[in-house]
């Protein structure tokens, strides 16, 4: 008797792939939230109990307050159950993040749409690019790809990689070249063969600010030589795993390059999801996109109310794969 094949995998929705990605933030958060809440008294130990739980989240010390007086005026005289922690949570988180969640848009007047890219290194830069422009190759819009991150071979043989995969011409030279001669370059020929989205890749070397500030002034100027409005977007790579120290590195890179976007990676290898709210709260930047694994395809357009239902351990409406 044969064996019956095995039943296709039904690939998950997106929101399911979000909220198990972010299990490790949200389980570590609604636990201790339930554990300092449930079944006590809301007198003002167990609301600092409650604040001291948000902020050691990295959920940022405003979100704490104000969550903190959500519970406080809410008539919870027999306690604060589970369902009506994440409901309180979510529903600030949610306001917090909605006004920054907002798509990368092209400027249809620039030919092309340059969008420097910029983190420190490890954070998923080119693999960020790749991501990005399978998305606009996808729609049908020619994409061109710089190798600007001249210092490491790796990056630039990544990069190389990406361009193959998803059908993009990758403007490279040798490690040790001129990172502001290859961006020069790689415009001139985005101009030559009418590209619509030019993504430039940048060190992010920051042990000597310095030199960072000074390289990527120069790719700027010399992008400037060509087309006064370039670059179009800076765009900051985030890797959610920092914690902390992903509020530094936007402080620093706003500093040097004039940071217009976000996209922040890795939030399911960490614990510390809650530092996108407290960066959204801080800085006010759009941003265009988290990243939950490494496939081609794990990358949406940041929704600040799946975030915050995903952060919150909590269910969505009409999405039965979740």
């Amino acid at each position: 008797m044969s064996e019956k094949p095995a039943a296709p995998e039904t690939k998950k929705s997106w929101f399911a792939q979000l909220k198990a990605g972010l299990s490790r933030t949200s389980n570590s958060l609604t636990e201790n939230l339930t554990s300092a809440l449930v079944k006590r008294k809301l007198d003002e130990e167990t609301l600092d109990d409650l604040e001291e739980v948000l902020i050691k989240a990295d959920l940022g010390v405003g979100m704490a307050d104000r969550i903190r007086e959500a519970v406080a005026q809410g008539r919870y005289n027999k306690g604060l159950t589970a369902d009506d922690v994440r409901h309180v949570l979510a529903t600030e988180v949610a306001r917090v993040l909605d006004p920054v969640a907002q798509p990368l848009t092209l400027d249809e007047a620039a030919k092309p749409h340059v969008i420097l890219v910029v983190g420190v290194n490890g954070t998923g830069k080119t693999t960020t690019i790749g991501k990005l422009a399978h998305q606009f190759e996808r729609k049908g819009k020619r994409v061109m790809l710089a190798a600007a991150d001249t210092f490491r071979a790796a990056a630039i043989d990544q990069l190389k990689v990406w361009g193959e995969r998803v059908g993009a011409e990758v403007v490279a030279k040798d490690v040790g070249a001129d990172p502001a001669g290859v961006a020069y370059e790689a415009l001139e020929r985005a101009k030559r063969e009418d590209a619509e989205v030019l993504l430039i890749d940048t060190a992010g070397r920051l042990q000597n600010k310095g030199d960072l500030m000074a390289e990527l002034a120069k790719i700027v100027r010399v992008l400037k030589k060509i087309d006064e409005s370039a670059p179009h977007s800076v765009l900051l790579v985030l890797d959610a795993t920092t914690g902390q120290n992903a509020i530094s590195q936007v402080q620093t890179f706003q500093e040097i390059a004039g940071v217009t976007n976000l996209v922040v990676t890795k939030l399911d290898g960490t614990a510390r999801g809650g530092i996108l709210v407290a960066i959204a709260e801080r800085f006010g930047l759009p941003i265009n996109a988290i990243g939950i694994g490494e496939g081609i395809e794990d990358f949406e357009p940041f929704d600040a109310h799946d975030f915050a239902r995903a952060i919150a351990g909590a269910g969505r409406e009409n999405d039965a794969a979740a």
